[in-house]
Protein backbone atom coordinates (compact mmCIF):
# COMPACT_ATOMS: atom_id res chain seq x y z
CA UNK A 1 0.00 0.00 0.00
CA UNK A 2 1.54 3.11 -0.96
CA UNK A 3 2.71 6.04 1.62
CA UNK A 4 0.09 8.71 2.03
CA UNK A 5 1.71 11.92 2.38
CA UNK A 6 0.44 14.31 5.20
CA UNK A 7 -1.30 17.79 4.48
CA UNK A 8 1.18 20.64 4.66
CA UNK A 9 -0.37 21.84 7.74
CA UNK A 10 0.36 18.70 9.22
CA UNK A 11 -2.82 17.70 9.71
CA UNK A 12 -3.98 13.43 9.86
CA UNK A 13 -2.96 11.22 6.61
CA UNK A 14 -5.77 11.09 3.49
CA UNK A 15 -7.31 7.88 3.64
CA UNK A 16 -6.45 4.76 1.21
CA UNK A 17 -9.78 3.10 -0.17
CA UNK A 18 -10.07 0.75 -3.58
CA UNK A 19 -8.85 3.28 -6.19
CA UNK A 20 -6.80 5.34 -4.16
CA UNK A 21 -6.00 7.82 -2.05
CA UNK A 22 -9.03 9.77 -0.40
CA UNK A 23 -8.53 13.69 0.28
CA UNK A 24 -9.74 14.84 3.69
CA UNK A 25 -10.98 17.98 3.30
CA UNK A 26 -9.02 20.33 6.12
CA UNK A 27 -11.32 22.83 8.06
CA UNK A 28 -9.39 26.15 9.81
CA UNK A 29 -9.87 26.65 13.48
CA UNK A 30 -11.45 29.82 12.87
CA UNK A 31 -14.36 28.03 11.00
CA UNK A 32 -17.40 27.22 13.10
CA UNK A 33 -18.73 23.84 11.96
CA UNK A 34 -21.87 21.83 13.02
CA UNK A 35 -19.96 19.26 15.28
CA UNK A 36 -16.86 18.85 17.27
CA UNK A 37 -16.67 15.11 18.34
CA UNK A 38 -14.02 14.55 21.06
CA UNK A 39 -12.75 11.12 20.61
CA UNK A 40 -13.13 8.25 17.76
CA UNK A 41 -13.56 5.23 18.52
CA UNK A 42 -17.13 3.19 18.60
CA UNK A 43 -18.83 6.36 19.82
CA UNK A 44 -17.23 8.88 18.40
CA UNK A 45 -16.42 7.38 14.84
CA UNK A 46 -19.52 5.96 14.12
CA UNK A 47 -21.55 9.26 15.08
CA UNK A 48 -19.18 11.13 12.87
CA UNK A 49 -19.52 8.97 9.89
CA UNK A 50 -23.82 9.09 10.35
CA UNK A 51 -23.16 13.22 10.97
CA UNK A 52 -21.68 13.76 8.15
CA UNK A 53 -23.70 11.23 5.55
CA UNK A 54 -26.37 13.51 7.34
CA UNK A 55 -25.06 16.88 5.84
CA UNK A 56 -23.59 18.34 9.02
CA UNK A 57 -20.15 19.52 8.94
CA UNK A 58 -17.71 17.49 10.83
CA UNK A 59 -14.34 17.63 12.62
CA UNK A 60 -13.56 14.64 14.76
CA UNK A 61 -10.49 15.18 17.19
CA UNK A 62 -8.46 12.31 18.79
CA UNK A 63 -5.79 12.36 21.28
CA UNK A 64 -4.04 9.92 19.73
CA UNK A 65 -2.59 9.01 15.57
CA UNK A 66 -3.57 8.03 12.59
CA UNK A 67 -2.27 4.79 12.28
CA UNK A 68 -2.46 3.09 9.03
CA UNK A 69 -2.09 -0.80 10.08
CA UNK A 70 -1.06 -2.35 6.79
CA UNK A 71 2.84 -0.38 7.97
CA UNK A 72 2.42 0.90 11.38
CA UNK A 73 1.76 -2.33 13.01
CA UNK A 74 4.10 -4.98 14.14
CA UNK A 75 3.52 -8.69 15.50
CA UNK A 76 5.44 -7.37 18.41
CA UNK A 77 3.52 -7.61 21.75
CA UNK A 78 5.87 -4.76 23.51
CA UNK A 79 5.82 -2.29 20.17
CA UNK A 80 1.71 -2.29 20.11
CA UNK A 81 1.58 -1.27 23.83
CA UNK A 82 1.15 2.25 21.76
CA UNK A 83 -2.18 1.70 20.96
CA UNK A 84 -3.23 1.54 24.93
CA UNK A 85 -3.97 4.77 26.69
CA UNK A 86 -1.21 4.62 29.38
CA UNK A 87 -1.66 7.88 30.89
CA UNK A 88 -1.79 8.33 34.36
CA UNK A 89 -4.77 7.70 36.43
CA UNK A 90 -5.24 7.34 39.76
CA UNK A 91 -7.13 4.42 41.15
CA UNK A 92 -8.76 3.37 44.38
CA UNK A 93 -11.33 1.55 46.09
CA UNK A 94 -11.59 -1.49 47.48
CA UNK A 95 -11.13 -3.54 44.21
CA UNK A 96 -8.83 -0.82 42.36
CA UNK A 97 -9.23 -1.04 38.36
CA UNK A 98 -6.58 -1.98 36.06
CA UNK A 99 -6.05 0.73 33.49
CA UNK A 100 -4.54 0.66 29.98
CA UNK A 101 -4.25 -2.12 27.52
CA UNK A 102 -7.69 -4.14 28.87
CA UNK A 103 -10.14 -1.26 28.80
CA UNK A 104 -9.06 1.57 27.10
CA UNK A 105 -7.06 3.39 23.74
CA UNK A 106 -5.67 5.74 22.46
CA UNK A 107 -5.16 6.21 18.73
CA UNK A 108 -8.03 7.16 15.62
CA UNK A 109 -10.70 4.24 16.33
CA UNK A 110 -10.03 4.33 20.23
CA UNK A 111 -10.29 1.07 22.16
CA UNK A 112 -11.78 -0.77 18.48
CA UNK A 113 -8.25 -0.91 17.18
CA UNK A 114 -6.93 -3.09 19.58
CA UNK A 115 -10.33 -4.66 20.77
CA UNK A 116 -11.00 -8.59 20.26
CA UNK A 117 -14.28 -8.40 18.35
CA UNK A 118 -16.44 -9.79 20.51
CA UNK A 119 -20.48 -8.44 18.98
CA UNK A 120 -22.65 -9.51 21.22
CA UNK A 121 -26.28 -7.96 21.89
CA UNK A 122 -28.06 -7.25 25.26
CA UNK A 123 -30.31 -9.27 26.04
CA UNK A 124 -33.49 -7.64 24.92
CA UNK A 125 -34.81 -7.56 28.74
CA UNK A 126 -31.26 -5.87 30.22
CA UNK A 127 -32.70 -2.88 28.76
CA UNK A 128 -35.37 -2.64 31.16
CA UNK A 129 -33.76 -4.50 34.36
CA UNK A 130 -35.89 -2.73 36.72
CA UNK A 131 -39.36 -2.92 35.00
CA UNK A 132 -38.40 -6.60 34.06
CA UNK A 133 -36.09 -8.50 35.87
CA UNK A 134 -36.55 -6.51 39.00
CA UNK A 135 -33.16 -4.82 39.61
CA UNK A 136 -30.46 -2.26 38.47
CA UNK A 137 -32.31 0.26 36.50
CA UNK A 138 -34.14 0.67 33.33
CA UNK A 139 -32.67 2.21 29.97
CA UNK A 140 -34.67 5.09 28.64
CA UNK A 141 -34.94 3.15 25.27
CA UNK A 142 -37.24 0.45 24.36
CA UNK A 143 -35.33 -2.87 23.66
CA UNK A 144 -37.12 -3.44 20.30
CA UNK A 145 -35.65 0.23 19.25
CA UNK A 146 -32.09 -1.21 20.11
CA UNK A 147 -32.99 -4.00 18.16
CA UNK A 148 -33.20 -2.81 14.72
CA UNK A 149 -30.01 -0.82 15.29
CA UNK A 150 -28.14 -4.12 16.16
CA UNK A 151 -29.12 -5.64 12.70
CA UNK A 152 -28.13 -2.26 10.69
CA UNK A 153 -24.59 -2.04 12.30
CA UNK A 154 -23.85 -5.77 11.74
CA UNK A 155 -24.61 -5.25 8.40
CA UNK A 156 -22.44 -2.21 8.30
CA UNK A 157 -19.40 -4.61 9.83
CA UNK A 158 -20.20 -7.72 8.41
CA UNK A 159 -19.80 -9.52 11.36
CA UNK A 160 -19.41 -13.02 10.90
CA UNK A 161 -21.22 -15.76 13.48
CA UNK A 162 -23.26 -18.48 12.98
CA UNK A 163 -26.09 -18.87 10.93
CA UNK A 164 -28.57 -20.01 14.47
CA UNK A 165 -27.29 -18.45 17.62
CA UNK A 166 -29.43 -19.95 20.58
CA UNK A 167 -30.09 -17.29 22.44
CA UNK A 168 -32.06 -14.53 22.17
CA UNK A 169 -35.04 -13.59 19.92
CA UNK A 170 -35.36 -14.96 16.62
CA UNK A 171 -33.27 -12.58 14.24
CA UNK A 172 -31.56 -13.01 10.88
CA UNK A 173 -28.39 -14.48 9.63
CA UNK A 174 -25.17 -12.93 10.41
CA UNK A 175 -23.32 -11.37 7.20
CA UNK A 176 -20.43 -13.25 7.02
CA UNK A 177 -20.04 -16.72 8.04
CA UNK A 178 -18.99 -18.20 11.39
CA UNK A 179 -14.98 -18.39 11.75
CA UNK A 180 -13.53 -21.92 11.62
CA UNK A 181 -13.08 -23.47 14.97
CA UNK A 182 -9.89 -23.43 16.57
CA UNK A 183 -8.96 -25.96 19.19
CA UNK A 184 -9.17 -23.40 21.87
CA UNK A 185 -12.59 -23.15 20.81
CA UNK A 186 -13.65 -26.65 21.10
CA UNK A 187 -12.42 -26.95 24.61
CA UNK A 188 -15.49 -24.35 25.48
CA UNK A 189 -17.86 -26.62 23.52
CA UNK A 190 -16.64 -30.01 25.09
CA UNK A 191 -16.92 -28.55 28.55
CA UNK A 192 -20.62 -27.35 27.84
CA UNK A 193 -21.35 -30.20 26.27
CA UNK A 194 -20.78 -32.32 29.27
CA UNK A 195 -23.01 -30.09 31.58
CA UNK A 196 -25.91 -29.84 29.28
CA UNK A 197 -26.01 -26.09 28.34
CA UNK A 198 -25.44 -24.71 24.41
CA UNK A 199 -22.92 -23.31 22.98
CA UNK A 200 -21.93 -20.93 19.67
CA UNK A 201 -19.41 -19.68 17.52
CA UNK A 202 -19.07 -15.94 19.08
CA UNK A 203 -20.05 -13.35 16.52
CA UNK A 204 -17.02 -11.45 15.36
CA UNK A 205 -15.91 -8.08 13.82
CA UNK A 206 -13.69 -9.93 11.79
CA UNK A 207 -14.19 -10.96 8.07
CA UNK A 208 -14.23 -14.55 7.17
CA UNK A 209 -14.57 -14.23 3.62
CA UNK A 210 -13.08 -11.25 1.00
CA UNK A 211 -14.68 -7.51 1.70
CA UNK A 212 -13.35 -5.89 -1.30
CA UNK A 213 -10.21 -6.13 -1.64
CA UNK A 214 -9.95 -6.66 2.21
CA UNK A 215 -8.42 -9.73 3.03
CA UNK A 216 -10.51 -12.44 5.51
CA UNK A 217 -8.60 -12.69 9.02
CA UNK A 218 -5.17 -15.07 8.79
CA UNK A 219 -5.57 -16.25 12.34
CA UNK A 220 -2.62 -14.72 13.23
CA UNK A 221 -3.71 -14.15 17.02
CA UNK A 222 -2.69 -10.48 17.22
CA UNK A 223 -6.27 -9.07 17.91
CA UNK A 224 -5.38 -7.77 21.07
CA UNK A 225 -2.30 -5.58 19.69
CA UNK A 226 -3.40 -4.40 16.57
CA UNK A 227 -4.79 -6.60 13.35
CA UNK A 228 -1.78 -5.16 10.63
CA UNK A 229 -4.15 -7.13 7.73
CA UNK A 230 -7.33 -4.80 7.82
CA UNK A 231 -9.35 -8.10 8.45
CA UNK A 232 -10.43 -6.27 11.82
CA UNK A 233 -13.39 -4.18 11.45
CA UNK A 234 -12.25 -1.43 13.59
CA UNK A 235 -13.58 2.03 13.82
CA UNK A 236 -9.90 3.10 11.57
CA UNK A 237 -11.10 0.89 9.10
CA UNK A 238 -14.64 1.04 8.63
CA UNK A 239 -16.46 3.97 10.20
CA UNK A 240 -13.76 6.90 9.90
CA UNK A 241 -13.08 6.32 6.05
CA UNK A 242 -16.65 6.43 5.87
CA UNK A 243 -17.13 9.45 7.61
CA UNK A 244 -14.09 11.47 5.57
CA UNK A 245 -15.55 10.21 1.93
CA UNK A 246 -18.91 11.78 3.19
CA UNK A 247 -16.47 15.24 4.05
CA UNK A 248 -15.97 14.92 7.99
CA UNK A 249 -12.25 15.62 8.91
CA UNK A 250 -10.46 13.63 11.31
CA UNK A 251 -7.65 15.55 13.60
CA UNK A 252 -5.17 13.45 14.92
CA UNK A 253 -2.74 13.86 18.11
CA UNK A 254 -5.03 16.27 19.36
CA UNK A 255 -5.56 16.54 23.05
CA UNK A 256 -8.66 18.47 23.98
CA UNK A 257 -8.30 20.09 27.31
CA UNK A 258 -11.43 22.34 27.85
CA UNK A 259 -15.13 22.48 26.52
CA UNK A 260 -15.70 26.62 25.88
CA UNK A 261 -19.14 28.08 27.11
CA UNK A 262 -20.51 31.46 25.91
CA UNK A 263 -22.33 34.24 27.99
CA UNK A 264 -25.58 31.94 27.11
CA UNK A 265 -24.59 28.86 28.56
CA UNK A 266 -24.15 27.48 25.41
CA UNK A 267 -20.78 25.98 24.28
CA UNK A 268 -19.60 27.41 21.34
CA UNK A 269 -16.33 25.02 20.82
CA UNK A 270 -13.35 23.64 22.05
CA UNK A 271 -9.75 23.93 23.46
CA UNK A 272 -7.28 21.01 22.57
CA UNK A 273 -3.32 20.72 22.13
CA UNK A 274 -1.88 20.18 18.89
CA UNK A 275 1.90 20.38 17.54
CA UNK A 276 2.90 22.17 20.94
CA UNK A 277 0.54 25.00 20.91
CA UNK A 278 -3.05 25.57 22.72
CA UNK A 279 -5.50 25.75 19.71
CA UNK A 280 -9.41 26.84 19.63
CA UNK A 281 -12.11 24.94 17.42
CA UNK A 282 -15.43 26.75 17.22
CA UNK A 283 -18.11 24.44 16.77
CA UNK A 284 -22.09 24.87 17.15
CA UNK A 285 -22.32 21.54 18.87
CA UNK A 286 -19.95 19.37 21.02
CA UNK A 287 -20.28 15.64 21.13
CA UNK A 288 -17.81 14.21 23.94
CA UNK A 289 -17.26 10.47 22.82
CA UNK A 290 -14.20 10.04 25.20
CA UNK A 291 -15.60 6.83 27.35
CA UNK A 292 -15.98 6.10 30.64
CA UNK A 293 -13.03 7.97 31.91
CA UNK A 294 -11.93 11.00 29.80
CA UNK A 295 -15.53 11.78 29.26
CA UNK A 296 -16.13 13.03 32.58
CA UNK A 297 -12.68 13.88 33.14
CA UNK A 298 -12.99 16.70 29.89
CA UNK A 299 -16.37 17.73 31.54
CA UNK A 300 -15.27 18.32 35.16
CA UNK A 301 -11.72 19.68 33.93
CA UNK A 302 -14.39 22.50 31.80
CA UNK A 303 -15.73 23.81 34.88
CA UNK A 304 -16.37 27.55 34.48
CA UNK A 305 -18.49 30.57 35.95
CA UNK A 306 -21.62 28.86 34.81
CA UNK A 307 -20.92 25.74 35.67
CA UNK A 308 -18.90 25.78 38.82
CA UNK A 309 -19.42 21.54 38.99
CA UNK A 310 -18.47 20.81 35.55
CA UNK A 311 -20.34 21.11 32.51
CA UNK A 312 -23.42 19.08 32.11
CA UNK A 313 -23.67 18.52 36.33
CA UNK A 314 -27.07 19.71 37.28
CA UNK A 315 -27.67 16.62 38.70
CA UNK A 316 -24.17 15.85 40.24
CA UNK A 317 -24.03 12.47 38.36
CA UNK A 318 -20.87 13.19 36.01
CA UNK A 319 -18.65 10.69 36.72
CA UNK A 320 -21.09 8.44 39.22
CA UNK A 321 -22.13 5.11 38.78
CA UNK A 322 -18.77 4.20 36.88
CA UNK A 323 -19.06 0.28 35.80
CA UNK A 324 -16.53 -2.04 34.83
CA UNK A 325 -17.44 -5.06 33.81
CA UNK A 326 -15.50 -8.68 35.88
CA UNK A 327 -13.06 -10.68 33.65
CA UNK A 328 -12.59 -14.01 35.49
CA UNK A 329 -10.80 -16.89 34.11
CA UNK A 330 -10.52 -20.21 34.86
CA UNK A 331 -7.23 -22.28 33.11
CA UNK A 332 -6.00 -25.95 32.56
CA UNK A 333 -3.39 -28.17 31.24
CA UNK A 334 -4.60 -30.34 28.51
CA UNK A 335 -2.46 -34.21 27.45
CA UNK A 336 -3.42 -32.78 23.93
CA UNK A 337 -1.76 -29.70 22.03
CA UNK A 338 -4.28 -26.88 22.08
CA UNK A 339 -2.09 -24.44 20.36
CA UNK A 340 -4.34 -21.55 21.82
CA UNK A 341 -2.38 -18.79 20.83
CA UNK A 342 -3.81 -19.65 17.05
CA UNK A 343 -7.04 -17.96 15.49
CA UNK A 344 -8.97 -15.03 17.16
CA UNK A 345 -8.72 -15.58 21.08
CA UNK A 346 -12.64 -15.78 21.49
CA UNK A 347 -13.41 -18.33 19.16
CA UNK A 348 -16.59 -20.06 21.23
CA UNK A 349 -18.97 -18.59 23.73
CA UNK A 350 -21.88 -19.38 25.90
CA UNK A 351 -24.12 -17.25 27.45
CA UNK A 352 -26.24 -19.83 28.83
CA UNK A 353 -26.27 -17.48 31.82
CA UNK A 354 -27.21 -14.54 30.48
CA UNK A 355 -30.39 -15.66 30.04
CA UNK A 356 -31.05 -18.56 32.60
CA UNK A 357 -32.71 -17.19 35.60
CA UNK A 358 -32.97 -20.26 37.89
CA UNK A 359 -29.25 -22.17 39.01
CA UNK A 360 -28.31 -19.03 40.16
CA UNK A 361 -28.31 -16.72 43.43
CA UNK A 362 -27.50 -13.12 41.78
CA UNK A 363 -29.14 -10.41 38.77
CA UNK A 364 -27.41 -9.72 35.99
CA UNK A 365 -25.76 -11.97 33.93
CA UNK A 366 -22.44 -13.10 32.32
CA UNK A 367 -20.90 -14.58 29.44
CA UNK A 368 -17.52 -16.94 29.03
CA UNK A 369 -15.30 -17.46 25.93
CA UNK A 370 -12.87 -19.20 25.11
CA UNK A 371 -9.32 -17.39 25.20
CA UNK A 372 -5.82 -17.31 23.56
CA UNK A 373 -3.29 -15.07 25.15
CA UNK A 374 0.17 -13.84 23.53
CA UNK A 375 3.24 -15.37 24.87
CA UNK A 376 4.24 -12.31 27.38
CA UNK A 377 0.94 -11.59 27.41
CA UNK A 378 0.24 -14.90 29.27
CA UNK A 379 3.85 -14.59 31.34
CA UNK A 380 2.22 -11.55 32.82
CA UNK A 381 -0.82 -13.11 33.76
CA UNK A 382 0.92 -15.97 35.82
CA UNK A 383 3.16 -13.69 37.16
CA UNK A 384 0.65 -11.36 38.50
CA UNK A 385 -2.23 -13.72 39.77
CA UNK A 386 0.36 -16.93 40.85
CA UNK A 387 3.83 -15.32 41.86
CA UNK A 388 5.71 -17.27 39.86
CA UNK A 389 9.26 -16.55 38.55
CA UNK A 390 12.66 -17.88 37.46
CA UNK A 391 12.59 -21.12 36.90
CA UNK A 392 8.98 -22.21 38.20
CA UNK A 393 7.99 -19.24 35.33
CA UNK A 394 9.92 -21.30 32.71
CA UNK A 395 8.37 -24.73 33.77
CA UNK A 396 4.91 -22.74 34.14
CA UNK A 397 5.53 -21.31 30.46
CA UNK A 398 6.34 -24.56 28.70
CA UNK A 399 3.10 -26.02 28.88
CA UNK A 400 2.07 -22.83 26.90
CA UNK A 401 1.07 -25.07 24.15
CA UNK A 402 -1.19 -27.32 26.24
CA UNK A 403 -3.02 -25.09 27.90
CA UNK A 404 -6.68 -23.22 27.76
CA UNK A 405 -9.15 -21.22 29.33
CA UNK A 406 -12.05 -20.07 29.90
CA UNK A 407 -12.91 -16.23 30.75
CA UNK A 408 -16.53 -14.09 31.60
CA UNK A 409 -17.67 -10.92 30.43
CA UNK A 410 -19.83 -10.51 33.83
CA UNK A 411 -22.45 -7.57 34.79
CA UNK A 412 -21.54 -5.39 37.27
CA UNK A 413 -24.48 -3.44 38.47
CA UNK A 414 -24.17 0.60 39.07
CA UNK A 415 -23.21 1.99 42.34
CA UNK A 416 -23.22 5.80 42.95
CA UNK A 417 -19.89 5.39 45.15
CA UNK A 418 -18.55 4.19 42.33
CA UNK A 419 -16.80 7.33 40.14
CA UNK A 420 -14.11 8.91 38.50
CA UNK A 421 -13.47 12.24 39.86
CA UNK A 422 -10.50 14.96 39.45
CA UNK A 423 -7.33 14.71 41.37
CA UNK A 424 -5.17 17.29 42.17
CA UNK A 425 -2.41 15.87 40.53
CA UNK A 426 -1.94 17.33 36.53
CA UNK A 427 -1.06 15.59 32.89
CA UNK A 428 1.83 16.87 30.89
CA UNK A 429 -1.07 19.36 29.64
CA UNK A 430 -1.53 20.89 32.92
CA UNK A 431 -4.57 19.12 33.03
CA UNK A 432 -6.09 17.42 36.27
CA UNK A 433 -5.63 13.58 35.85
CA UNK A 434 -8.68 11.67 36.63
CA UNK A 435 -9.06 9.37 39.83
CA UNK A 436 -11.16 6.44 39.55
CA UNK A 437 -12.30 4.41 42.61
CA UNK A 438 -14.52 0.76 41.93
CA UNK A 439 -15.52 -1.32 44.69
CA UNK A 440 -17.52 -4.60 44.16
CA UNK A 441 -20.79 -5.19 45.23
CA UNK A 442 -22.07 -8.27 46.86
CA UNK A 443 -24.05 -9.41 44.33
CA UNK A 444 -21.13 -8.84 42.02
CA UNK A 445 -19.47 -10.97 43.81
CA UNK A 446 -21.28 -14.01 43.98
CA UNK A 447 -22.03 -13.52 40.09
CA UNK A 448 -18.23 -13.92 39.32
CA UNK A 449 -17.60 -16.81 42.23
CA UNK A 450 -20.40 -18.66 40.28
CA UNK A 451 -19.08 -18.40 37.22
CA UNK A 452 -15.54 -19.29 38.56
CA UNK A 453 -17.20 -22.94 39.93
CA UNK A 454 -19.19 -23.49 36.74
CA UNK A 455 -16.34 -22.81 34.47
CA UNK A 456 -13.79 -24.77 36.15
CA UNK A 457 -16.53 -27.41 35.98
CA UNK A 458 -16.49 -27.02 32.19
CA UNK A 459 -12.85 -26.87 31.86
CA UNK A 460 -12.39 -30.29 33.82
CA UNK A 461 -15.32 -31.92 32.06
CA UNK A 462 -12.98 -31.09 28.84
CA UNK A 463 -9.79 -32.84 30.30
CA UNK A 464 -8.11 -30.43 32.10
CA UNK A 465 -6.58 -30.88 35.30
CA UNK A 466 -4.14 -28.45 37.51
CA UNK A 467 -7.24 -25.52 37.08
CA UNK A 468 -6.64 -22.02 39.04
CA UNK A 469 -8.21 -19.18 38.54
CA UNK A 470 -7.38 -15.52 37.56
CA UNK A 471 -9.22 -12.05 38.62
CA UNK A 472 -9.61 -9.59 35.87
CA UNK A 473 -11.87 -6.43 34.71
CA UNK A 474 -12.81 -5.60 31.32
CA UNK A 475 -14.65 -3.06 29.73
CA UNK A 476 -15.84 0.36 31.53
CA UNK A 477 -19.58 1.82 31.31
CA UNK A 478 -21.38 4.69 33.05
CA UNK A 479 -20.44 7.97 34.65
CA UNK A 480 -22.33 10.13 32.33
CA UNK A 481 -26.02 8.03 32.19
CA UNK A 482 -28.60 8.79 30.15
CA UNK A 483 -31.93 8.41 31.50
CA UNK A 484 -35.97 10.00 31.55
CA UNK A 485 -35.30 12.37 33.98
CA UNK A 486 -32.52 15.72 34.82
CA UNK A 487 -33.11 14.56 38.46
CA UNK A 488 -30.73 11.65 38.14
CA UNK A 489 -29.05 11.72 34.91
CA UNK A 490 -26.54 13.67 32.70
CA UNK A 491 -28.42 13.47 29.27
CA UNK A 492 -31.62 12.01 27.63
CA UNK A 493 -32.52 9.13 25.46
CA UNK A 494 -30.37 11.20 22.36
CA UNK A 495 -27.08 11.76 24.55
CA UNK A 496 -28.28 15.17 24.70
CA UNK A 497 -27.38 17.27 27.97
CA UNK A 498 -29.79 18.18 29.73
CA UNK A 499 -28.54 21.57 30.88
CA UNK A 500 -26.45 22.29 28.02
CA UNK A 501 -28.80 21.63 24.86
CA UNK A 502 -25.67 22.12 22.30
CA UNK A 503 -23.74 19.79 24.34
CA UNK A 504 -24.23 15.72 23.33
CA UNK A 505 -22.83 12.41 24.55
CA UNK A 506 -21.84 9.67 22.58
CA UNK A 507 -19.96 6.36 24.04
CA UNK A 508 -20.34 3.82 26.86
CA UNK A 509 -20.11 6.53 29.20
CA UNK A 510 -24.11 6.64 28.36
CA UNK A 511 -24.87 3.02 29.74
CA UNK A 512 -27.48 3.40 32.84
CA UNK A 513 -25.99 -0.97 33.21
CA UNK A 514 -23.35 -2.88 31.20
CA UNK A 515 -25.12 -5.98 31.01
CA UNK A 516 -23.19 -9.26 30.88
CA UNK A 517 -21.99 -9.22 26.86
CA UNK A 518 -18.93 -6.67 25.57
CA UNK A 519 -19.64 -3.16 25.26
CA UNK A 520 -18.75 -2.30 21.57
CA UNK A 521 -21.63 -3.21 19.37
CA UNK A 522 -23.89 -1.67 21.87
CA UNK A 523 -21.81 1.75 21.65
CA UNK A 524 -22.37 1.69 17.57
CA UNK A 525 -25.80 0.83 17.68
CA UNK A 526 -26.50 3.38 20.19
CA UNK A 527 -24.36 5.88 18.24
CA UNK A 528 -25.73 4.81 14.81
CA UNK A 529 -29.34 5.67 16.41
CA UNK A 530 -27.89 8.77 17.75
CA UNK A 531 -27.24 9.83 14.86
CA UNK A 532 -30.57 9.41 13.23
CA UNK A 533 -31.94 11.02 16.18
CA UNK A 534 -29.93 14.34 15.29
CA UNK A 535 -30.51 14.52 12.01
CA UNK A 536 -34.26 14.37 12.52
CA UNK A 537 -33.87 16.95 15.03
CA UNK A 538 -32.02 18.77 12.10
CA UNK A 539 -34.55 18.93 10.01
CA UNK A 540 -37.18 20.01 12.48
CA UNK A 541 -35.74 22.89 13.33
CA UNK A 542 -34.63 21.80 17.70
CA UNK A 543 -30.92 21.36 17.18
Amino acid sequence: MPASPRAKDGRAPDVFRPGGWIPMRCRRDEDEVDFAIVGTGAGGGTLACKLAEAGFSVVALDAGPYWRPLEDFASDEYEQRKLFWLGERITGGDDPVQLGDNNSGQSVGGSTVHFQMVSLRFRPDRFKARSRLGYAVDWPIEPEEMWRYYDLTEDALKIAGPVNYPWGPPRGRYPYRQHEMNAAGLILARGCEALGVKWAATPLATISAPRGKAHPCVYRGFCKFGCSTNAKQSALVTWIPWAIEAGAEIRDLAMVGRIEVGPHGKVTGLEYHREGQWRRQRAKNVVVAGYAIETPRLLLNSACPQFPDGLANGSGKVGKFFMVQSNHAVYGTFDEEIRWYKAPPSLAICEHWNYAETGKDFPGGYAFMSQGPLPIEWAGTITGQRGLWGMELRNEMAKYNHQAGLKIVGEVLPQEKNRVELAGETDEYGLRIPRVVFSYGEEDRKLYRHSIRFMSAALEAAGGRDIWSAEDTAHLGGTCRMGSSPNDSVTNADGRCWDIPNLWICDGSLFPTVAGVNPSLTIQALAWRIGDRIRELGRRGEL
